[in-house]
């Protein structure tokens, strides 16, 4: 009887776990703006990892890749969509995503590419990455440094391979803004979740999304680029960079 309790406690435990995850950091932390903390981690099924966008001036996303490919969206991932913010939040804004694989390796990758593309400047993370081997995180994390050119910009959905989330990120506080929201969210207002909403005129990009039928269509945007400007004068100002 009592195997039979601890058993069902050990099941009930691991089916609610929750792990959190930083996304960006500050100027003055070691390894700078451009990361995830920590950036790997085991998880079971059932696990919630919990993205913490805290990382302020910053614009960030949670975007699921493959270890071939780093800084490109993986056909059928997950994707938190973008969230600018411009002053660190009271309440930051959070993402839960529920493991549901546990058997192999999650890949994710930031996709924004102001004022450098995030992803090869090593804003890379794991859940479950071998500890040995060729497939290592520190493997992974490499080849994305070594990426050149722009990271993929396509917009995926809120269920991955391996994993999946139930809503869009939340709460967004008022000096906060979603862009490029995955297919299925519903937590931002339409002028917010408008990828040109804020965004100045001469940045543009193209990406994939699905409509309300299901069909993938392609737009135009220029999401990742939103704030583009802001950001990179505060991060001139921490460096002492006149941008005049």
């Amino acid at each position: 009887m009592l195997a039979t309790t601890l058993t069902a406690l050990a099941m009930f435990s691991a089916a609610t776990a929750q792990m959190t995850i930083q996304v960006g950091a500050e100027a003055t932390t070691s390894g700078g703006i451009f990361q995830y903390i920590p950036n790997s981690l085991n998880a079971t099924n059932g696990t919630v990892i919990t993205f913490e966008f805290s990382g302020a001036p910053g614009n960030h996303s949670v975007t699921q890749s493959s270890f071939a490919d780093p800084c490109t969206p993986l056909a059928g991932g997950f994707d938190s969509g973008w969230i600018l913010l411009s002053d660190a939040p009271s309440t930051p804004p959070l993402w839960n995503l529920t493991i549901t694989d546990d058997s192999k390796p999650i890949w994710f990758f930031c996709k924004q590419l102001l004022p450098m593309p995030h992803c090869s400047a090593g804003m890379v993370g794991a859940i479950n990455a071998p500890a040995s081997g060729a497939n290592t995180f520190a493997n992974f994390q490499a080849a994305a440094l070594k990426f050149q050119g722009d990271s993929g910009q396509s917009v995926g959905g809120l269920v991955g391979i391996g994993a999946s989330a139930s809503a869009g990120i939340g709460p967004v506080p008022t000096d906060a803004t979603v862009f490029g929201e995955p297919s299925g969210a519903t937590l931002a207002a339409s002028a917010a979740s408008s990828p040109t909403a804020t965004s100045p005129s001469t940045a543009t990009g193209t990406s994939t999304s699905t409509s309300a039928s299901g069909s993938p269509t392609t737009t135009t945007s220029s999401a990742s680029k939103a704030g583009a400007g802001f950001i990179s004068v505060v991060i001139a100002a921490i460096a002492g960079i006149s941008l005049v």
